[in-house]
């Protein structure tokens, strides 16, 4: 099942500087997760510092559970905005 997921980081806590060192960790662990097919796609936000991530999981649970990995969530820098799940479309079903 897919999930769409939401965040933005807590930037009325923290500074850029305090984002600075964990960017690096950051982005290796959304790569480990998306070469092991969890991560499908991942967008930064235009509106504000962020991101939507395209989750292909079993339950918005795991999701979560895959999102705590995150080194700014694990830093409490990070805040998860929501977690949607996805279903198909019908019009592109079998009529």
């Amino acid at each position: 099942m897919q999930f769409l997921s939401t965040s933005r980081r807590r930037t009325e806590l923290f500074s850029d500087g305090q984002f600075a060192p964990l960017l690096e960790a950051e982005s290796q662990r959304v790569r480990t997760l998306y070469s092991e097919g969890i991560i499908r796609q991942i967008w930064r936000r235009g509106d504000l510092p962020g991101a939507c991530i395209l989750f292909e999981a079993a339950s918005e649970e795991e999701v979560r559970a895959h999102l705590a990995t995150l080194p700014l969530a694990a830093a409490g820098m990070l805040e998860i905005i929501s977690v949607i799940p996805l279903v198909p479309y019908p019009a592109f079903g079998p009529r």
